[in-house]
């Protein structure tokens, strides 16, 4: 799967999907400091799923209704990298085949999906 992780993203979970085979592009080794518009529009315009710790791409999406593949907002408890790293793992199989076209918010004890108005369908 591809994604776009932003700047807020801790390195570990980067790399914990980069380690299982994702294909991930990193806002913090491109272009710190993109509006969260700019950072929407290329995920996608790349067919890319957004993973983020902001709340703002709810807004974007929902009611300003900005195009998107799909969104993954962690909401969890910790601050630390890698156990947000290790929560994501253990979820991702379960809801990757359902995360395009949805706005995903991950927490401890689960995930709610809500589906995007406006999606961009990879090829």
């Amino acid at each position: 799967m591809k994604w776009l992780a932003d700047e807020n993203i801790e390195q570990p979970v980067v790399d914990a999907l980069r380690e299982s085979g994702h294909d991930v592009l990193f806002i913090t080794e491109m272009e710190r400091g993109l509006p969260d518009d700019e950072v929407l529009r290329q995920a996608e315009a790349d067919s890319r799923i957004l993973l983020t710790n902001d709340k703002d791409f709810g807004e974007l999406v929902f009611r300003l209704r900005r195009a998107a593949t799909g969104i993954v907002l962690l909401r969890l408890e910790t601050e630390v990298g890698a156990e947000k790293a290790v929560r994501l793992k253990q979820i991702l199989p379960t809801i990757e085949p359902r995360l395009v076209g949805h706005f995903a918010v991950v927490t401890q004890r689960g995930v709610r999906l809500r589906p995007l108005r406006s999606v961009s369908i990879p090829d």
